[in-house]
């Protein structure tokens, strides 16, 4: 019996805003069946960023963008391009061979986690300071605190 060789692969899925917000975990799901269907090994799914496309796909003008490394058998990427196609929660996919990444580079922020750092420390240097009450937005001192 021949020896499979699975190879690494970049997958970018793009996904309409509204349904990724509402079923986010059905939206991946659906992707993981896919794979999981082309007997694929998910090395790393997230998030990479929500934007406004530059034209309407399907009535949609927004869509999130999903990130994937994966590795698989060459000859089951057609397999997994026909699955997307026929899905209804997938809008569009590119399958890219990514041999040449190293873990590193697999890890690297995405947009959508930068984004989410500087909410979340947004949020921090708007806590007020102790002694304080944050009254919208501004901070005010609290009497008796001092």
């Amino acid at each position: 019996m021949e020896a499979v060789t699975k190879k690494l692969y970049e997958g970018m899925f793009l996904v309409d805003s509204a349904r990724a917000t509402a079923d986010w975990d059905g939206v991946l799901s659906t992707i993981r069946t896919i794979l999981e269907r082309a007997e694929a090994e998910i090395v790393s799914l997230r998030k990479w960023d929500e934007r406004k496309l530059a034209y309407g796909i399907g009535g949609k003008s927004r869509g999130t963008y999903i990130l994937l490394y994966f590795k698989a058998e060459g000859r089951r990427i057609r397999d997994i391009e026909r699955d997307v196609q026929l899905s209804e929660k997938i809008m569009r996919a590119l399958i890219l061979n990514a041999e040449q990444m190293t873990p590193t580079d697999i890890e690297k922020e995405t947009p959508a986690m930068k984004t989410e750092k500087s909410a979340v420390s947004g949020r921090e240097d708007q806590k007020a300071p102790e002694g304080t009450a944050s009254v919208g937005g501004a901070a005010e001192e609290v009497p008796g605190t001092a």
